[in-house]
């Protein structure tokens, strides 16, 4: 069974897509959910626990935006199945290695192996979502791969307040496993196998630099994605740190933080595919979402001496605000050719999961001159308006026909 254009946005495919990305995300979270507990364990003071927290989740977004490269790469060149295959089995031993560190160093080496693999799952299920799936319908079904998906950040959550940590990625890892097994159902692309011994070239990552109305495509999909990962890497991750700036009484739980912008994002990224459908227009929905994430960011920064029940309310506002990953990641998987399809829809959610260590970088050198709270507020005010250009200046990909190739 190759092509069917009149799959179901609820068929295998789209199930296992769903299934993949919601492992993907549990443990990608993971570490932001468990960093305070596993850390203290593990021996370190409160500073330490965010100085080494920061490295670490830098690292790990190292890992993902070298595997996105790799793993793109591979989706074009072997087909999108034998990444599905590949990413989930590195970051499931990955995970399970997790559970065994004993330090900070082989804490850090774990987080990078495992980006790398992580980087694979959700550039590849889209891709393949995106091809078998009809284009009429298509924007709905990366919305449900991309809503169940995001409910793993609850899943972690809710293993975290039950279990130790290191059970936690010993939980990720088998997990991981048990998908891999689920995935033999899954057929390959028609649209792939179509170009498989064509004379053309596939999953050359260079292509994006050597056409300026290409290159200019590629960088344009990636800055209209910045928002998310300045209010999950910073906002959220860091809510803690924050309330403390704030003058919050209570102490914030971050992972209690994650999860509930992660419940947000998972509505909100099944809510956008629908309204796109009924907007006709990827760029419409877009602008909406960006409306309510620049609305939560204010409201998060006017928090003098609040409670820990509004950081957890606004946390899930600017969450449901950033919750256009599913159309952002299937724009960049419209934008570009079956030949190059994996690498773009691949490459570019984890360049914008790459870039959370220069806006950490950014948002560590801004503080000492500004504090903490305007440190946060000029880094998102930076964010907002490059994506907000962007967004602007890309092109509208709803409704079109993806059966073409780029030379």
């Amino acid at each position: 069974m190759h092509e069917n254009k009149s799959l179901s946005i609820v068929s295998i495919p789209v199930i296992v897509a769903a299934l993949g990305y919601f492992v993907d995300i549990y443990d990608l979270l993971l570490f932001s959910i468990v960093r305070v507990k596993s850390l203290k364990s593990l021996g370190l003071t409160d500073e330490l626990i965010s100085s080494d927290g920061m490295r670490i989740i830098s690292v790990q977004m190292w890992g993902l935006l070298i595997g996105g490269i790799i793993w793109g790469m591979l989706g074009d060149k072997k087909g999108r199945l034998s990444v599905l295959f590949g990413s989930i089995l590195l970051y499931s031993i990955a995970n399970i290695a997790n559970g065994f560190v004993v330090n900070v160093d082989q804490y850090a080496i774990c987080r990078f192996i495992a980006g790398i693999g992580l980087a694979g799952e959700l550039g590849a299920g889209i891709t393949l979502v995106s091809e078998l799936i009809s284009k009429e319908k298509r924007g709905m079904a990366t919305s449900v791969v991309a809503g169940v998906g995001l409910m793993g950040a609850v899943l972690a959550y809710f293993i975290s307040q039950s279990f130790d940590w290191r059970i936690c990625y010993y939980i990720g890892g088998g997990l991981g496993l048990v998908l891999l097994a689920l995935r033999i159902s899954v057929y390959e692309s028609g649209m792939f196998k179509n170009i498989q011994h064509a004379e053309v070239s596939k999953g050359n990552f260079l292509m994006f630099f050597t056409n300026g109305q290409r290159f200019k495509k590629y960088l344009l999909a990636i800055l209209i994605g910045l928002p998310t990962w300045y209010v999950i890497g910073i906002l959220v991750t860091f809510s803690k740190e924050f309330g403390k700036a704030f003058g919050i009484a209570e102490d914030i739980n971050p992972g209690k933080a994650v999860m509930l912008s992660y419940v947000a994002i998972s509505i909100a990224d099944l809510a956008i595919g629908f309204l796109s459908q009924a907007l006709k227009s990827r760029k419409k929905a877009l602008y909406i979402f960006y409306a309510i994430t620049i609305v939560g960011i204010v409201l998060y920064f006017r928090q003098d001496g609040g409670s820990a029940t509004q950081m957890y309310a606004i946390c899930a506002l600017v969450g449901f605000g950033t919750g256009f990953w599913a159309i952002f990641v299937t724009m960049a998987a419209e934008h570009f050719g079956t030949n190059l399809r994996a690498t773009a829809a691949t490459t570019v959610p984890n360049m914008v999961r790459g870039s959370l260590p220069i806006m950490v970088w950014g948002f560590k050198i801004l503080q000492p001159g500004y504090g903490y709270i305007t440190a946060g507020i000029i880094t998102g005010v930076i964010v907002m308006i490059i994506s907000s250009i962007a967004a602007v200046m890309t092109e509208e990909t709803f409704g079109k026909d993806l059966n073409f190739l780029e030379h």
